[in-house]
């Protein structure tokens, strides 16, 4: 499978036993080949994602240093300036800066350890300049959390497992939504040298749920025997990917594949993208083991989820 396929969860959702148990085997040959899959049938409104977009714009668009006052850095709640992110370290690769600013938001109830919820559990920063961001972003974190279960579930389903197998261990997740924004060529001028949106790296947690907007510097996905593949754009979708805590957990059975955004090209020097990225972990203190064989293929050493990903963080944060 050199393509991400598309999927529609609609059957999964609202079918019988032999429509979902068809669904639950594209999902498991999907993240077998590729570890990505475009999905339709969510349930997540589009005029909810449109008006998170509009607001996103105007906090984007205040003076530099009006966003100043929300600055932070990888991991934790507000802007993350342009400058302070370089995805591709995660996997070894030197790149420069990607080519992006963001507004994040989280999990942010505490759980009552000092060193877990100082890393996951942040309160929200709500800019006062765009109030409307904190109704639309509650909202859609609450969306997200519950599509990101119900994904956890047909995962289960996709290996034979008890619905529960893995949403039992995300009963207090740690999560984190990112709106990127990719300025345009002719506000960043040419990239430099091996820069990227975002540079060529895997995702760190369970699964990520992305809704982006087709434009010509869009997301590739890494396939072995084709190279770097366009990731296909369907209206009204979300694609799909499977994170390294899960690949883990299911004994390398699935792909946490890398990928990247491509850089703003010259054919398209105006093209501004703003792409809603909600990643998704599991309980911080949840010891991940793998998956025994014969569903999983590699036994991994145990981690615990709070250990791994703050490794991850740690590398991809410049400075």
């Amino acid at each position: 499978m050199d393509a991400v396929p598309t999927i529609d969860l609609a059957p999964w959702f609202h079918g019988d036993e032999p429509a979902r148990a068809e669904v639950a085997a594209r999902v498991d040959a999907a993240l077998r080949e590729i570890g990505f899959l475009v999905i339709t049938g969510h349930g997540v409104p589009a005029a909810l994602r449109a008006d998170i977009r509009a607001a996103a714009r105007r906090f984007f668009a205040l003076p530099e240093e009006t966003k100043r006052a929300y600055a932070v850095t990888i991991g934790e709640r507000g802007w993350l300036p342009p400058g302070v992110e370089a995805n591709g370290y995660a996997e070894g690769t030197p790149t420069p800066p990607d080519l992006k600013e963001t507004f994040a938001v989280g999990a942010h109830e505490p759980v009552g350890d000092p060193e877990i919820d100082a890393e996951w559990f942040l309160p929200n920063v709500w800019p006062g300049e765009v109030p409307e961001l904190e109704r639309l972003l509650t909202e859609y974190l609450e969306r997200m959390r519950a599509l990101s279960n119900g994904l956890l579930e047909l995962c289960a389903a996709a290996l034979g497992l008890a619905p529960g197998f893995f949403t039992s261990r995300a009963d207090h997740p740690s999560y984190t939504l990112n709106i990127n924004r990719y300025p345009p060529l002719s506000q960043v001028g040419p990239p430099e040298p091996g820069q990227f949106r975002i540079g060529p790296h895997t995702d760190f947690g369970t699964v990520t749920v992305l809704d982006r907007q087709d434009g010509v510097g869009g997301l590739q996905v890494y396939s072995e025997k084709a190279g770097w593949v366009n990731t296909p754009y369907v209206e009204d979708s979300f694609t799909i990917n499977v994170g390294d805590l899960l690949a883990r957990w299911t004994g390398d059975r699935w792909k946490s594949n890398r990928h990247r955004v491509l850089p703003p090209d010259p054919s398209a020097p105006d093209e501004e993208l703003v792409s809603l990225i909600f990643f998704y972990e599991c309980n911080p203190d949840a010891v991940i083991s793998s998956v025994p064989a014969p569903v999983g293929r590699v036994e991994h050493e145990p981690v615990r989820a709070h250990d791994y990903l703050l490794g991850k963080l740690n590398a991809i944060t410049v400075g």
